[in-house]
């Protein structure tokens, strides 16, 4: 059996921090205000020149450094985002084109937050095919773009970025990608939308000026919908690699909330120590967040060779999923 392994990972964090601070006008005492309810101290925004394919963009050719490989080696390229540059063409041909790789076909998948593990599922499946040898996942979004910043509950929340990672065939039973676990219930759309984005609801005057163009979650239903798929994630995972929670070594879950991952440590009874964790420098960076905590650790060596990692993302769709990576 074919078993796909990381190779190589990339991050992209644009330089324009934003602190809780920022949002004075929208709550007193802001940083305190959100702090309390979230966990995020701060989080990046986008440029105004800055789409989400120059993040994606900077993140691959990270992953491709770190990797030692060619662009030309790439055999395929999936930008996981829901904020593409535009609804056509893909940001995947945007990427592909901006780093030279004219061997790769490349393509846009949108899961929401899921979106990064999502791709990674998809890579694997491609790679374990055979048809395919290098595949490169990348999760980027620029949430900055679609937020209601007069909306208190959602816009504090969100921060950019990109984050990269580049599978390979050629892993093993104690390298790679050892289980995956993709879910999707279509029955929960309503609850994390962009209403007026598309082909039910065309942008309009109307529509703009009703601010139905933004980003809109029912914050309560989305909060009891992750605090039960998190755990699902967790021991579906686990027994399909016949081992117990307590034997991984990190759990990376989407960086959606502090208060989220409290009520699952202690209902899992998974240290919490043993999440890792950027949700309160970076906000969440929606379809990049998995990305860029899988890269910041295993750059700064809290993720070691022969550490068993469990990879998680949930988001609008509804969608959720996980994967069991041995470094």
């Amino acid at each position: 059996m074919i078993i796909s392994k990381i190779i190589g990972s990339g991050s992209c964090l644009p330089d324009r921090v934003i602190p809780n601070s920022h949002f004075d006008y929208l709550v007193e005492n802001a940083d305190e205000w959100i702090y309390s309810r979230t966990g995020i101290r701060e989080r990046r925004f986008a440029h105004a020149a800055q789409a989400t394919s120059d993040l994606a963009t900077v993140a691959a050719k990270d992953a491709l450094e770190r990797a030692g490989i060619n662009a030309l080696e790439l055999d395929c390229i999936i930008v996981g985002t829901s904020t593409p540059d535009m609804s056509l063409p893909s940001t995947g041909c945007m990427v592909q084109d901006n780093i030279g790789a004219k061997n790769a076909f490349a393509f846009d998948v949108n899961a929401v937050c899921s979106s990064f593990v999502y791709a990674l599922e998809i890579a694997d499946s491609f790679i374990k095919s055979g048809k395919y040898k290098t595949v490169m996942a990348i999760g980027a979004d620029t949430y900055s773009r679609i937020l209601d910043f007069n909306d208190k509950t959602s816009c504090p929340l969100f921060g950019d970025g990109a984050g990269a990672a580049i599978l390979q065939a050629g892993g093993d039973k104690t390298l790679g990608i050892q289980h995956t676990y993709m879910r999707s219930d279509g029955k929960g759309w309503p609850l994390i939308q962009v209403p007026s984005s598309g082909s039910r609801t065309p942008v309009t005057a109307e529509t703009i000026a009703a601010g139905d163009i933004y980003f809109q979650m029912a914050g309560k239903q989305v909060y009891v919908f992750a605090t039960d798929v998190i755990p699902d994630i967790i021991n579906k995972l686990c027994a399909k690699a016949g081992i117990e929670p307590s034997d991984l070594d990190y759990i990376i879950p989407h960086q959606a909330n502090i208060r989220m991952i409290d009520f699952i440590a202690k209902k899992t009874g998974f240290p919490k120590e043993r999440f890792l964790l950027n949700l309160d420098r970076c906000g969440n960076t929606s379809a990049a967040s998995v990305a860029l905590v899988m890269d910041e650790n295993l750059r700064n060596g809290t993720i070691k060779p022969g550490h068993l990692v469990l990879a998680m993302g949930f988001g609008g769709g509804l969608t959720w999923g996980g994967l069991l990576i041995q470094f």
